[in-house]
């Protein structure tokens, strides 16, 4: 075709500005990875680094082709044109690089930004080309060539560009979608080169201008230079960045478990917990929870120290790794662990895994030297046969306080009607709260006679509860519940005053009232409950030796070293001490023996068949004899029978209580039925009561 000749191939850029290139175009790439994960606040300086990192290298290929040419002709680079070829890359570049980069670009963003970028791989060829002296008629001439490059260079960066921007792109495809980029760079590069007349019509400069080595060599060395830095830049942010990540990661798998226990920690439960949901709800299997609580944790914490109670929790630990996998067990806080089920059959499986669990907790633990009895309750709950998955841990906990309720050492697995217990006992809760500000406790006595001389001797102070709505409550029912919320001591201090203010009150009648009370164990935990009743006697103006404090044996034995500690104190107050159900417990006779109490209660189990029981009669026979042997008076609480009484009183008991002679009753009651005032007596009693006594006057 006339006017049109094949380009000259050898007029191409130099290899040196091929490498620079594809050095550019890597860094570019790696840049622009960088400015798409960063947000919007942190994406300006990356951007920045990347536009000049691949305008220098669009700059130097185009000036080193250009420079070869101008060598041969012995050309310089105009300074005005040269300026202009580098603002012109760095524009086009930048603005390239901003409409491709952009979150979740729209098309036109797309291609107007591949269409910048090959804006920027002409611009420093055509300017530089005008900087050494081509004629506008000749540049024009380049101008159809110069299309086909375009179009070229910008498929290349689109595709290059997309193929970098992939989610997780390896090295490898990284580094392929650099030399795409630089092949398309260089083939644009070099239709317009070797389109370039030749000889080439070179206005030769007056030796004003750069020199093409100059030019050159700043094209090759100083862009070179310049991306190097970037790169050692980048290398280094990589390294801190990975730093950074690991530390992170350290972070959040720290975050994510005990410190304590190195069990997963409650947010790891939550997001194991999501993931059994998707699972569930996708129709695989089923979920279950168990919720396991120690039974009586804050007694050892308080008894021992908090070191104990650490080295106790990492015990349970390792006994619940035995019986799941790591992935299954948290920690949930305090004394609470989690273990998780998933299958067909999950609840059944958790079913069977709460008995494992609690037969596993009830075996002692030896800490330090001791023996700790140790126990747990365990609450389990099922998703989705328990309701959402949002509450199937509330579920568990109600079914695991509901198994705490039952005196702990077990498991309960959740049913609906658990949740209005539970409502029922946060109502009786705050009611009870209530009952001390509003005067609605009351002591009721019930009378210990002499056995011999049918004398009474004294009473024993049991507390009742007026509710406003549901009438008498048992304690039976709301110690407990004390005792779990924290309200027993309040309680406690309320019974001491109260008897001891009774006590005065017959006092001044003349009678000589000996008052039993009793002392739970969260009360012989409480280190000033001696000095307490010490200071209620002396506002009392009551003689310690009026007072009895009665403790049940299985308490007793519970922490013989806070029992010894604490028995100790109270001896040296001077009130008398009572050992409550003896029998039911495992005392031992040389640690009882060194205890200052003045009497044994023996446990009413064995005074219900005595009667009729050899057996019994033979454990009531042998509880006297140890009783006289250690020198202590024998009290048998239960009587309800004459024959009861005749078989006590023959085997030598110096007290006795029980229906028999009265139930409990208000202490007016009580003031006039030992008067002989009100209600019939099985039993005639000695009239001594009534005389005053200066043996105890205070």
């Amino acid at each position: 075709m006339e006017g049109f000749s094949l380009p000259d191939l050898s007029a191409v850029p130099t290899l040196t500005g091929l490498l620079v290139m594809l050095f550019a175009a890597a860094v570019a790439l790696t840049v622009s990875q960088r400015t798409v994960q960063r947000d919007a606040t942190e994406r300006l300086p990356w951007w920045l680094a990347g536009t000049v990192a691949l305008a220098t290298g669009l700059w130097a290929s185009g000036v080193l082709g250009v420079a070869h040419l101008a060598m041969a002709a012995g050309a310089e680079f105009d300074v005005t044109w040269s300026v202009v070829a580098g603002l012109a890359t760095f524009v086009f570049a930048a603005l390239g690089l901003h409409a491709s980069l952009a979150r979740q670009p729209s098309m036109g963003q797309r291609l107007a930004g591949v269409g910048l970028l090959g804006a920027a791989t002409l611009a420093p060829t055509l300017s530089s080309l005008a900087a050494v002296g081509l004629q506008r008629s000749d540049l024009a001439q380049l101008s159809g060539l110069s299309l086909l490059g375009w179009m070229v260079a910008s498929s290349s960066f689109g595709w290059g560009m997309a193929v970098a921007q992939r989610p997780n792109c390896s090295r490898r495809a990284q580094a392929a979608a650099a030399a795409l980029i630089g092949a398309g760079v260089l083939a644009a590069q070099s239709l317009v080169l070797g389109a370039v007349p030749w000889p080439a019509p070179f206005d030769l400069a007056d030796g004003d201008g750069i020199g093409s080595h100059t030019l050159a060599t700043l094209a090759s060395v100083g862009a070179g230079e310049l991306l190097l830095l970037l790169a050692l830049a980048l290398a280094v942010e990589a390294r801190l960045r990975g730093r950074l990540d690991r530390a992170q990661t350290e972070l959040m798998a720290h975050a994510l478990r005990d410190e304590l226990t190195g069990l997963a920690n409650r947010s790891a439960f939550d997001q194991r917990m999501s993931a059994l949901q998707r699972e569930v709800d996708a129709g695989r299997g089923k979920a279950a929870v168990l919720l396991v609580a120690l039974d009586g944790f804050r007694q050892v914490n308080e008894s021992y120290g908090h070191a104990c109670g650490d080295a106790l929790l990492l015990e349970v630990a390792q006994r619940l790794r035995t019986l799941v996998e790591a992935d299954a067990l948290a920690r949930l806080g305090g004394d609470e662990f989690l273990l998780v089920l998933h299958g067909d059959a999950a609840l059944q499986e958790a079913t069977v895994l709460a008995a494992q669990v609690v037969a596993t907790l009830s075996q002692p633990c030896h800490i330090d030297g001791r023996e700790l009895a140790t126990s747990g309750s365990v609450g389990v709950a099922g998703y989705p046969v328990h309701g959402p998955a949002s509450e199937l841990l509330t579920h568990a906990a109600v079914a695991m306080r509901t198994a705490k309720n039952a005196g702990g050492n077990t498991y309960a697995i959740f049913d609906p009607r658990m949740v209005i217990d539970q409502r029922d006992q946060a109502e009786l809760l705050h009611d009870l709260r209530l009952a001390l500000v509003r005067s609605q406790l009351e002591l009721y006595y019930q009378p210990k006679v002499h056995a011999p001389s049918a004398q009474i001797t004294g009473v024993e102070a049991l507390l009742r509860w007026h509710h406003p709505q549901r009438g008498m409550i048992s304690p039976v029912i709301f110690i407990p519940l004390a005792e779990r919320s924290g309200l027993i001591n309040k309680i406690g201090a309320w019974v001491i005053d109260e008897a001891c203010r009774q006590a005065r009150a017959w006092r001044d009648q003349g009678l000589r009232m000996r008052v039993a009370i009793n002392l739970s164990a969260h009360q012989l935990r409480q280190r000033d409950l001696p000095q307490y009743i010490a200071d209620a006697l002396q506002r009392h103006q009551i003689n310690p030796d009026l007072l009895t404090c009665e403790i049940t044996e299985s308490v007793a034995m519970e922490d013989t070293e806070t029992t010894a500690r604490f028995f100790a104190e109270l001896a040296a107050v001077g009130v008398h001490i009572s050992i409550d159900d003896f029998g039911s417990g495992y005392s031992s006779l040389s640690y009882l023996r060194k205890l200052p109490a003045g009497e044994l209660k023996i446990d009413r189990s064995f005074v219900m068949d005595v009667a009729h029981s050899e057996e019994a009669r033979k454990i009531a026979a042998a509880v006297v004899q140890l009783a006289q042997a250690l020198k202590l008076k024998v009290v048998a609480e239960g009587v309800e029978t004459e024959a009861q009484f005749n078989i006590l009183r023959q085997l030598g008991c110096d007290e006795l209580q029980g229906f028999l002679f009265a139930k409990p009753m208000s202490a007016r009651a009580l003031g006039l039925w030992a008067a002989g005032d009100d209600g019939t007596r099985a039993v005639q009693f000695s009239e001594s009561l009534f005389q005053e006594s200066r043996s105890l006057a205070l």
